[in-house]
């Protein structure tokens, strides 16, 4: 009963969003208060129904109730509680309705907390944001339904896939897709005011901290992806260009991009029209990626789906969304004049060339993974695009980009004296040297532009340093003056501080990992010891493990080092009898500057076991790095500018004006 429950909620809050998309759009146009008031508790309703839904199918997979379908194919009795939770956006039709429950979330966040927009705005987001919740839903109930019954229903499941029965897999989606879904928001701000025809400081106030939760989400999104694939997989990578990691790292920089476009539109009322055209792609590629992981075309161990039909209609939505926000902005961009002049040299200019480089790096990576299924579906030859094209073309564009990084917010708006910026540097540019002669005395034997690599780092952590340490007045004023101007600067400069630090880290870590690593495939039979990077492993002996759902063959390996013993490490090799499938599982001990990374595989037939042994020099700041970077927005995020929007009197005047 339950479950039908939550079919019915299901299509209720289809029949709201339909509601929410017509009602108030139309009250806009007529300037009916009445009309555009039912947006906001439309925008509730529909998320409470979509609650209700979300709760029914996690109820089904809580029971193990098998006469539901995707539970069936997709959950065991015998899954630990946490993989029955996430079994539940462990396939596609789940997956979908979570897209949809974060999608209503974020309209009635806008719904409660957006009373200060100005209310033909608001409407005008929420009947936007209910007609992308309109073509999802009604994807959900027609082609990927939930709640489909089974009769006769099994006495047991099939299972989960073991490469998602992980617990960073078991967070990773929800947070991906706050993210991809939250962009949702700034494009529904975009189209509401193209359609207005006016963008101003206050609208790109309004959109920032939507933009920005969205990036932080799916920071933390892409990095739990990484380390899940990093320690699952057995193949010791953080990154591997799959074409699915692509369409999470697309979204982000077009994301980062707006973020710092919007500070432009705000400040100084320039770049307008090109805020607009990123928040759109910013969302469109979040259905790109929505597309790519279900529709079949990719073969990846994170896609969701093989039906090219389902492909079929998600392509549909994508060209509707996209193509016809592309039309409405060609149409209404030319009213959405630009009010700021600068100069080339100035905060805008470095914003502005920040913006290129992103677009630029996104468009390399567009390229990189659409073109062979591209090449494929005009019947082509079949080609694949690896790691060598994305590192030949992405890995220039970043690095002049993460040189101007620090730079960027020590130039004034408009117009600006290099010298001036550059001299509040000086710090971090001895820094830069510091680090650049220890590596090159460290590692004498290269590579080489490993150097300028952690140069590059250096260059990231202390310009953070210093440009907060020029904003205290540290060293140049009283230590009492600088505790005062601290409690006064921003959350948002503390936050921004701390990404542009946190970035620093991942590069280092990314450097040290890609230059310094080194690795060991041996053969060991028990007893019999090899090294690797000044590391001793010994196997001591093999043996079968009895897991909840699995049975595991164990490697129990001694770790000694300059004669020094760090103890034991257990790699493992899974293997599912359910399921019928087995997954690695690799033992790692990390230092908090490089991880010693081992996996086991099978018997070679002469009494000796494989090993693959990995030693990752700075591996974990990646992934701390990361993490540092979404501290950094969290705390803008509680910036007061954020949560108060523009003040009322501005709310007034704009309500006041006509529509351009």
């Amino acid at each position: 009963m339950i479950v039908e429950l939550g079919h019915f909620a299901l299509t209720l809050a289809f029949a709201v969003a339909l509601v929410q998309m017509v009602v108030p759009m139309i009250g806009a146009h007529r300037r009916d208060a009445g009309l555009m008031a039912i947006a906001r508790p439309a925008a509730l309703m529909q998320f409470v129904l979509i609650a209700m839904a979300f709760g029914a199918l996690l109820f089904a997979y809580l029971t193990s109730d098998f006469s539901v379908k995707v539970v069936a194919e997709n959950s065991h009795t015998t899954k630990p509680l946490i993989y029955k939770i996430s079994g539940v956006w462990g396939n596609h039709e789940g997956s979908m309705v979570l897209w949809v429950f974060i999608l209503s979330l974020y309209g009635a966040l806008v719904a409660l907390f957006g009373r200060n927009l100005p209310d033909g705005l608001r409407a005008r987001v929420l009947a936007v944001q209910a007609s992308i919740g309109v073509a999802f839903l009604g994807f959900i109930l027609f082609t990927s339904n939930p709640f489909v019954r089974l009769d006769p229903a099994p006495f047991e499941g099939q299972g989960l896939n073991p490469l998602l029965q992980d617990p960073a897999l078991a967070f990773h989606p929800p947070f991906l897709y706050a993210g991809y879904v939250g962009l949702s928001m700034a494009f529904s701000f975009a189209i509401a005011a193209l359609i207005e025809g006016r963008v101003d400081a206050s609208w790109a106030r309004w959109v920032r901290p939507w933009t920005l939760g969205a990036w932080t989400a799916l920071t933390v999104g892409i990095a739990m992806g990484s380390w899940w694939a990093y320690y699952t997989l057995g193949w010791g990578g953080f990154w591997f260009w799959d074409p699915v990691e692509n369409a999470s790292l697309m979204p982000w920089l077009v994301a980062t991009a707006l973020l710092h476009s919007a500070i432009v539109a705000e400040k100084r009322g320039a770049l307008k029209s090109w805020t607009i055209l990123l928040a759109i792609f910013a969302f469109s590629l979040s259905l790109v990626g929505t597309f790519l992981v279900r529709s079949g075309v990719l073969n990846s161990v994170h896609a969701f789906a093989t039906d090219p039909s389902r492909g079929v209609v998600i392509l549909c939505i994508l060209v509707f969304f996209i193509g016809g926000a592309l039309i409405l902005y060609g149409w209404r961009a030319p009213v959405l004049k630009a009010e700021g002049l600068f100069a080339p040299l100035s905060r805008e200019g470095a914003l502005m060339l920040n913006n290129l480089l992103l677009a630029a790096a996104a468009a390399a990576v567009f390229i990189g993974t659409l073109y062979p299924l591209f090449l494929d579906a005009i019947g082509g030859p079949k080609i694949t695009v690896g790691p060598p094209f994305f590192n030949m073309t992405f890995a220039p564009l970043m690095v002049p980009l993460l040189c101007l990084v620090p730079l960027g917010p020590l130039l004034k708006w408009k117009r600006s004296d290099l010298v001036a910026a550059t001299e509040r540097l000086m710090g971090a540019g001895v820094a830069v040297i510091v680090v650049m002669l220890i590596v090159l005395a460290v590692k004498t034997h290269g590579p080489w532009l490993a150097a300028l690599g952690m140069g590059l780092a250096a260059w990231l952590v202390a310009g953070a340093f210093f440009e907060l340490a020029w904003r205290l007045g540290l060293f140049s004023v009283p230590l009492a003056e600088s505790f005062r101007r601290a409690r006064r600067l921003p959350r948002a400069s503390w936050g921004m501080a701390m990404a542009h630090g946190g970035l620093g880290i991942v590069v280092a870590g990314i450097v040290g990992m890609t230059a310094w690593r080194q690795e060991l495939v041996t053969a060991l039979k028990i007893g019999e010891s090899a090294e690797l990077a000044g590391y001793t492993l010994t196997l001591e002996q093999v043996g079968m493990r009895q897991g909840p759902n699995y049975e595991a063959l164990v490697g129990v390996i001694d770790v000694k080092r300059g004669g020094r013993d760090l103890g034991l490490m257990l790699p493992e090799k899974r293997r599912f009898p359910v399921e019928k499938q087995e997954k690695t599982e690799a033992a790692i001990r990390t230092n908090g500057f490089s991880d010693l990374y081992i996996v086991i595989g099978d018997d070679n037939g002469q009494g000796a076991w494989t090993l693959r042994a990995y030693e990752n020099s700075l591996a974990p700041w990646i992934w701390a790095g990361a993490i540092i970077m979404a501290a950094g927005g969290v705390v803008s995020l509680t910036d007061r500018r954020y949560r108060v929007g523009a003040p009322a009197r501005a709310r007034s005047r704009l309500a006041a004006q006509p529509a351009e």
